[in-house]
């Protein structure tokens, strides 16, 4: 029921992080992949590299999502190469942190832009070429529960979330499902070094006690694409380790 073999599925933001492990566990599933990246050339030629050495079908593909057209452009880019698209994972985006007092429009227009009109663009485009399917987007906790710095990225996400609901709504006669996943706090190299405090705050408050992993978010989004999620769409999946039920107060 995970054998996603004979599909394609494009990745935005997939050069590294999140967006990696994403592409690589749908490639794993026998999903053909595509790679997109912003400016991590390198990276994603390494993420391609991986997916093909282990006997998959990927390509690199370089868009700047923010720019008029550029969606468009790089979903034919995909259909061109891979004759079909069966899943859009949007999972670009920028998470800077700058306090709201003092903010200034630009910031907040960059993110935005970046994490939320992004995934607008790429779905409608996706949507256009796709014949059911799946579009999911990688929100974040923080879309119901804000941090510190983050009021434009936390808006961003929030507003992914209902733009996820309202996409399933007009796209479901289209057989095509939209989610959200909704990650917590995810591990990357140097992260304990950079933020132990913040660290070892989650560690106390997870259920689980451990940070979340690229494949923890990969795997919500393979079970969203797969068969197995027929009759599921307008849902947001959290993937926190169970952090959201922890008393706040």
């Amino acid at each position: 029921m995970l054998d996603l073999t004979g599909t394609v599925a494009l990745v935005t933001g997939a050069s590294g992080g999140i967006g990696r492990g994403i592409a690589l566990r749908f490639a794993e599933a026998g999903s053909a992949v595509a790679v997109h990246y912003h400016r991590g050339a390198t990276r994603a030629a390494a993420v391609v590299a991986e997916i093909e050495a282990s006997g998959g079908a990927a390509v690199a593909l370089e868009a700047d999502l923010s720019s008029d057209g550029a969606c468009q452009d790089l979903v034919r880019a995909v259909v061109g190469w891979g004759g079909r698209l069966d899943t859009l994972v949007n999972n670009a985006g920028i998470q800077p942190v700058e306090p709201l007092p003092g903010m200034a429009v630009q910031s907040w227009r960059a993110v935005l832009e970046t994490n939320l009109t992004s995934a607008f663009s790429c779905t409608q485009a996706a949507a256009e070429v796709m014949t059911g399917g799946s579009v999911i987007h990688i929100a974040s906790i923080e879309a119901a529960q804000p941090a510190p710095g983050h009021a434009h990225y936390s808006s961003a996400k929030a507003a992914l979330v209902m733009h996820a609901r309202a996409a399933a709504l007009e796209y479901g006669a289209r057989g095509i499902r939209v989610n959200t996943v909704s990650p917590g706090l995810i591990d990357r190299p140097g992260l304990a070094d950079d933020w132990p405090e913040g660290v070892e705050r989650w560690r106390r408050a997870a259920p689980l006690a451990r940070l979340g992993t690229p494949t923890d978010v990969a795997n919500a989004c393979l079970f969203l694409a797969s068969p197995l999620a027929t009759w599921v769409t307008g849902h947001n999946l959290v993937v926190d380790g169970g952090v959201a039920s922890h008393p706040s107060w």
